[in-house]
C-alpha cells in the first residue's frame, strides 16, 4: 500500500479543532517542522499537544503557542519557552507535567494496546495528586492511563512509500514511541524511497503503525541551547 501524500497540508488536512496530537522530536531535534508549520496556516484551534518539550518562543510547538492554538500541553520539560511561561502563568493554558520516563511508557503502553500501566515515578508528589496507588511487592507505584491520541505526528530520517521509518541519533527518542501510539500517524522525512530499499535491520518503525508519509523541505535544525569553547 502506498501511503504517500503530496505534502503537510494534505497530511494534516482532517486535523480538526479539540485534536488530541502527539509530536514527536527531543528538544528541537527531530521534530516535525514542516507539519506544525502546515497546523499554524491551518488554523486549528484547542489542540492538546503531548510532546517532551513545548519547543522555544519562535519555532516548534511555540508556533502553534503563539497563535494561541494549544489549549493544554501534556510535556515533561517546557523550560525553553517565555511564551509558554506566559500563558502557564496567566491560566490561558491548561498543563499537565509529567516525568520523562512517564511521558514515554504512556506512549508505548498505547503502542502495544495496553490501557494503563504502574510506574514508581511521581509518587509521594504532587504528580501522585488524585491517582490511584497500588503496592506490588511492598513498593508502590501510581496508576498511568495509556495516551489516547488522535493523531501522532513524528519526524524521521529515512522513510519508504510503506511507511517504514529510520531516525537519526537523539530523533529516536520519542519519534519512535509516538508513532506507534496514534490512531493516526503521520510521518515527514528527510528522504523518502521506494519500497524495499531500506535495510529491513535499520528500520526503527514498521509501516504498520504509519498511515501517511511525504517528503519535507527546509529544515532549519536549529541548536536548543549552543555552547561553544573558547580556545
Amino acid at each position: 500500500m502506498n501511503k504517500v501524500v503530496a505534502g503537510p497540508a494534505e497530511a494534516v488536512q482532517d486535523i480538526s479543532d479539540g485534536a488530541t496530537i502527539l509530536l514527536g522530536g527531543f528538544g528541537l531535534c527531530g521534530i516535525p517542522e514542516n507539519c506544525i508549520a502546515s497546523l499554524v496556516k491551518k488554523g486549528v484551534k484547542n489542540l492538546t499537544c503531548v510532546s517532551n518539550n513545548a519547543g522555544v518562543d519562535d519555532f516548534g510547538i511555540g508556533l502553534l503557542l503563539q497563535q494561541k492554538q494549544v489549549k493544554k500541553m501534556i510535556s515533561s520539560y517546557v523550560g525553553e519557552n517565555a511564551e509558554f511561561e506566559r500563558q502557564l502563568l496567566s491560566g490561558e493554558l491548561q498543563v499537565e507535567l509529567i516525568p520523562q520516563g512517564t511521558l514515554a511508557t504512556r506512549c508505548l503502553a498505547a503502542g502495544y494496546g495496553m490501557p494503563a500501566i504502574f510506574t514508581p515515578a511521581g509518587v509521594g508528589t504532587e504528580v501522585a495528586a488524585g491517582k490511584e496507588v497500588r503496592t506490588f511487592n511492598g513498593k508502590d507505584y501510581l496508576l498511568e492511563y495509556a495516551f489516547d491520541a488522535d493523531f501522532a505526528i513524528v519526524k524521521a530520517w529515512k522513510g519508504d512509500t510503506m511507511g517504514n521509518l529510520i531516525f537519526h541519533a537523539t530523533a529516536r527518542n520519542f519519534n519512535p514511541l509516538m508513532a506507534m501510539a496514534g490512531k493516526i500517524t503521520i510521518a515527514e522525512v528527510e528522504e523518502l524511497v521506494p519500497a524495499g530499499e531500506l535495510d529491513p535491520d535499520a528500520i526503527h518503525t514498521p509501516g504498520i503503525y504509519v498511515q501517511r508519509i511525504f517528503q519535507g523541505t527546509n529544515y532549519e535544525k536549529r541548536i536548543e541551547q549552543r555552547t561553544v569553547t573558547r580556545r
